[in-house]
């Protein structure tokens, strides 16, 4: 009984707005994020293609980079709206985080606002490029591009280093002095955590294009557009996939020192064992660990590079600062999952190439390509789950918690409903819209009209 009444104590005693804080971040960073990665990943990919079709003189690569490029102009409209909503939702969500923090935050967060209005400067004038500036000048824009929006990542990721090693202030008296804003948005934490969301953003955008067109053969367009538009990406999605298992190990090297119990929770691991062994499933049920397949000296060598470190276990961390076991074991053991059947599904495609066999042709291959895209956007949100999940019950780790960030606004509830209506009708928008595009280039039209772009009577008038 007594344990009972502590835990309604506790749940009592949360902010009223902390529930509807987390369900409202959740949605709009699990949202967004999707979009962010085409923003980082789409520009290198389209300059591949127009550099082949300027370089290469291949009218098709030519054909798929201005088809492309429209339509990361709709991604990134839609993107705009949702990155400006979580603009304004870490003042509105956690007001104590920002009144506290604003000044050490205030840097990454203003560089990621300058970085955001180039990239849609640049984005404009290639859009409209197309005809109007010499080839090669053309090609160009697409390289600010490509760094505005990896710049702006790393300025998002520099706020969520920062959030997991927190440096570049000191706290005095129960305020926030001495703050150093290069210092906190250089932080120790952001360059591999930067890495591993730079390399994700192409996996996703690389398989989802390529899953596109693998479709399109499966229906039976099998021409040479169709594989131009599935091997290109695809280029892409190998090499990230491949680098994705090194950078996530050498990331995960660092927990042992920097949050032990986020990698307790991912190792699932109760008690230190020396060596640790790998655990494959599990699930925590009444203190014990349950449904696993232990693999011996595995977890001491993924986790601490050692044959007998042991990984430090949730007997050792207090109860009050442990993350939600379960949720952040089950999506970092999926990150990997999927990452590793990824990348072995790529490598098993490109040994068959090598060997002379046309994966292409195979429509169970296919049906695979088709499901990686869903399945990189799955590990996706897999991985910003265990990495958010695992450092609670901390906002800033081990300097404030995150019932300490949230409000007491219980009115946060309206804004869920509503976000979730604005974002259902933001998916939607962008389904029909992209679809009646390719719908329309199928049928042979290809000047379609760039979005927010001048009508096309007035741009003949203008050339006229």
């Amino acid at each position: 009984m007594e344990p009972l009444l502590a835990l309604t104590s506790l749940v009592t005693d949360d902010p009223a707005g902390l529930l509807p804080a987390r369900q409202q971040m959740a949605l709009s960073l699990g949202w967004h994020i999707v979009l962010a990665c085409f923003g980082v990943a789409f520009p290198t990919i389209i300059f591949a293609m127009h550099w082949r079709g300027i370089y290469r003189d291949d009218p098709d690569a030519l054909v798929l980079a201005k088809r492309w490029s429209k339509v990361s102009a709709v991604l990134f409209a839609i993107g705009a709206v949702s990155g400006t909503v979580l603009s304004f939702e870490f003042g509105l969500l956690w007001p104590g985080l920002m009144s506290r923090f604003g000044d050490v935050l205030g840097l990454p967060f203003a560089f990621e606002g300058l970085a955001f209005f180039l990239e849609a400067i640049f984005l404009g004038i290639y859009l409209y490029g197309w005809g109007r500036i010499p080839p090669k000048q053309h090609l160009l824009m697409l390289v600010p591009m490509g760094i505005t929006g990896v710049v702006g990542t790393f300025c998002v990721l520099a706020v969520n280093g920062w959030m997991n090693n927190p440096t570049g202030f000191r706290i005095e008296g129960g305020e926030v002095v001495d703050v150093q804003p290069w210092v906190a948005f250089l932080n120790d934490g952001v360059w591999m955590q930067f890495l591993h969301m730079w390399v994700a953003a192409f996996m996703v955008a690389g398989f989802a294009i390529s899953a596109v067109y693998a479709a399109g053969m499966l229906r039976g367009r099998r021409d040479r557009h169709h594989r131009l538009g599935f091997t290109v990406p695809f280029v892409f999605a190998t090499v990230a996939a491949l680098l994705q298992p090194v950078i996530g190990h050498l990331l995960g090297s660092r927990l042992a020192s920097t949050q032990p119990a986020k990698l307790a929770a991912f190792e699932l691991a109760l008690e230190t064992e020396s060596p640790s062994p790998l655990r494959l499933g599990g699930l925590l049920v009444d203190g014990e660990v349950r449904y696993a397949l232990d693999i011996p000296y595995l977890g001491s060598l993924i986790a601490r590079n050692s044959f007998t470190e042991p990984v430090q276990g949730l007997d050792t961390i207090p109860v009050d600062e442990q993350p939600p076991v379960n949720i952040t074991h089950l999506a970092f053991q999926s990150m990997v999952g999927i990452g590793t059947l990824l990348a072995l599904a790529v490598v098993v495609f490109w040994l068959a190439r090598w060997r002379g066999h046309d994966l292409l042709g195979n429509r169970w291959f296919l049906r695979g390509a088709v499901l990686a895209g869903p399945l990189a956007v799955v590990a996706l949100e897999a991985g910003w789950i265990a990495t958010e999940v695992g450092r609670q019950p901390w906002v800033v780790y081990g300097v404030m918690r995150t019932t300490e960030a949230a409000g007491d606004n219980p009115g946060l509830w309206w804004l869920l409903g509503i976000s979730t209506v604005v974002y259902t009708a933001m998916t939607v928008g962008a389904v029909v819209v992209l679809r009646s595009m390719a719908r329309r280039w199928r049928e042979g039209e290809e000047d379609l009209p760039s979005p927010y772009g001048p009508e096309r009577e007035s741009l003949e008038g203008a050339d006229a």
